[in-house]
Formats: C-alpha cells, structure tokens, sequence
C-alpha cells in the first residue's frame, strides 16, 4: 500500500518544528477505581512518540477511551491516568489538555495529551467542521491506531482529508505491511485458519478468503456446521443448519479452484459443556445424538499440523475447540504449535486468538500478531479500511 510513512518523514528532517497531531489506541482496560489493569497499548504507542519528540516535534496525543458520551465529559472518560502511566514510561510528565479543539499550545519538543477525542460533538459521525478544526491544529497528522483503522471518525479519517500531509505512524505501518504480505502477494500455499462459534458471523470473511487461499480450515461451531453441510451427524453441537447451503456454497468453490476445506475425521465429544466434562475422542462418523463437538481430534489435529507446516502463509482468526478447558485444548494447541514450528509467514488476529497465542507462548514465533480486532476481521473480508484508503489517496496528492 502506497502511503506516507511517519518514519520516512523524520528520516528526511521533515518534522523539525512542526506541528505533529498522533491518533493512538490508548483504550486501555482500568477497573472500578480507575487503574489501569493492562497497558499494552500504551507501551505499542510510545514508539511513534518517541520518533516524532527526537525528529523536533511540538506533538499532540489523542485516543478514545471507553463508550463517552459525546458533549458530556465525565472523569471516568479522562485520559489522566493513561497520561499519568505513559509518563512513568517515558520518564516525563505529560500533561492532559481538555477543551482542545478550538487550540492547542504546545511547542517543539514538547508533548500533551488531549483529552478523550469521543467526547467531541460530531466524533463518530466523521463531521466535517469538527474535522476541519482538528486538521488546523497540525501540520502533520499520523494515524497509528488500526484498531480504529475500520472507522471513519473525525480523528481518524476527517482530520486525515483536511490535516496539511496526513501519514501512517510505525504501528498503522506495520499492519499494512503484514496484510499486504499475507494477503494481497502471499507465498503459497496459502491457508488461512477461521474458527468461531458462527457462520454467520464470519459468512462473509469464509466467502472472501475462499476464493483466495488454498486450504480454509475450519474450527469451533463453524465447523459443526460444515460437518452437517459434508453429511455428518453432530450431535446437539452448536451449529447453524439455516446456513447449510452457505458452507456448501464455500465447499464447492474452493473444489473449483482445487483447494479444499478440511472436514475434520475424528473429535473431541462431551454429554455437557463443562471444564470438567468426560473428553470422547470418536471417529467423526460416530457422534452421537445426545453428544457435543467440543474439540477436533488427534487425528484431525495432527494431519491438519502437518499441512501447516508445509504452507508459505499462514492466516489465523480462532482457536479450533473450547481452549479455555484443558480435556478441549489439545486441537488448539497442536494447531498454534505447527504455525510456531512453520516456515511460513504467519498473521494472526482476533482476541481469542491472542488469548491462545499467549496460552502456549508461541508470540515470537508467529510473523505478525494483530492487535486490531473488527480491523483485522474487515480485512480478512476483503473490505478496504477506511484509514487505508484515505492515506493512500493524500498520499496520492
């Protein structure tokens, strides 16, 4: 993808002096009492701030955080305690700006924080005078948040129509760069992973990814549901028998083309949906009628493992069974095992992906891991993020 690059821009001297307005993800979990629980992303943004402060800058700071209401700014909706965390980090003291739409002062060498930009009226709407008004703040404006890349807000599309040069920060950056790898000019064989409890609510990413990858392996109750479409009993399994000729429709495209969705040969089966359930390996002729497919078995498991470790790339969205309980975890585990072992480029996405990744430790061996979210899932739809597509077009001129 064809966009300005922060760090090219520091690398020629371009932001000496200017004005440099960062759109971060600082949507931080906190508890009751405010503290922040968990500051990934903080730590994620720093970098990008760092660069634009030792390029010369005078920078700005703005995030979400949280559902504010907008017009209506409630302490709980502050910032102060991300300024506060990202201070210690940075061994500096950042202060926390509110009302900063109409101005800002802020000098070069200088950082602030400006408030939760979801309470400005006219935010999520994308409206145009708020945008304007941003855009007049900055002489360059940096997205580096992609988990917001999928929504055209003010702060995330609007100020990047208006803002004088508008860029992509080392964050957004390397998620276009994994993406286009991964998706856009992958090595192949191309197998992509897609796991779920519903069809329908990855209908549309299976549809896209079918007439693209080579193998589309399928997991969770998605694949109870392309078990039925194959003509296999599932038991009283979550799946979605309404969607039937959907999974068939995907089958048979990917057929066409000579690549294949994986049914699965045997599973892991239990009488209820317990982490102390009795684990059933059966072959995936045998379920019975009062069974539920909590897990893929060895076998499955394992011929699966072997073809990921000959793919060229590697995309994964989902744990293949209910990971969280140790008699279903085994599918799961051996799949996020053979990408670890892999040689191919890997990107993975999706919370509960995340949550296996670090589950078996396997996070400096998978080649990206998107922290996006609906982002990640919109790309894998094949759908064009709305801050991709805008930085490409000013970068266009």
């Amino acid at each position: 993808m064809n966009v300005i690059r922060f760090s090219d821009l520091c690398t020629r001297g371009q932001v000496a002096g200017k004005r440099v307005f960062i759109r971060a993800d600082l949507n931080v979990p906190q508890d009751d009492t405010g503290h922040i629980t968990e500051d990934t992303r903080i730590r994620a943004s720093i970098p990008c701030i760092q660069m634009a402060l030792d390029a010369g800058a005078a920078v700005m700071v703005t995030s979400h955080l949280g559902r504010p209401t907008e017009g209506a700014f409630t302490s709980a909706d502050s910032l102060a305690p991300v300024a506060a965390r990202m201070g210690e980090l940075m061994g500096r003291t950042i202060p926390v700006v509110a009302n900063w739409v109409d101005g800002v002062q802020v000098q070069a060498g200088q950082l602030v924080m400006l408030e939760n930009c979801r309470v400005n009226k006219g935010e999520k709407k994308n409206d145009e005078a708020l945008s304007r008004k941003m855009a007049a703040l900055c002489d360059i404006f940096v997205h580096d948040a992609f988990g917001t890349a999928h929504r055209a807000e003010a702060s995330t599309y609007g100020i990047a129509e208006y803002a004088p040069i508008a860029c992509a920060g080392p964050l957004l950056a390397a998620e276009m760069d994994a993406i286009s790898k991964a998706l856009l000019a992958p090595k192949r064989p191309l197998v992509a992973i897609v796991a779920g409890s519903k069809v329908s609510t990855k209908l549309t990413i299976l549809k896209s990814l079918a007439a693209n990858v080579d193998q589309l392996i399928v997991g969770g109750g998605i694949a109870n549901t392309f078990m039925l479409a194959a003509g296999l009993k599932i038991g009283k399994s979550l799946a979605e028998p309404a969607l039937l000729a959907d999974a068939t429709a995907v089958i048979e495209a990917m057929k066409a083309r000579g690549a294949a969705v994986p049914i699965p040969t045997d599973v892991v089966t239990a009488k209820t949906f317990s982490a102390d359930a009795v684990a059933t390996v059966k072959a995936a002729t045998d379920v019975a009628d009062d069974d539920l497919i909590l897990d893929i078995g060895p076998q499955t498991a394992q011929t699966l493992a072997d073809q990921l470790k000959k793919a060229g790339t590697i995309v994964w969205n989902g744990p293949v069974g209910v990971f969280e309980f140790a008699a279903f975890e085994n599918g799961t585990k051996v799949i996020a095992q053979a990408i670890a072992d892999s040689s191919a480029f890997s990107i993975a996405g999706g919370g509960d992906t995340l949550a296996a990744i670090a589950k078996y430790g396997i996070e400096d061996q998978v080649g990206y891991i998107s922290t996006g979210g609906g982002a990640f899932l919109e790309v894998l739809e094949g759908k064009t993020l709305p801050a991709f597509e805008v930085l490409t077009r000013r970068a266009a001129g």
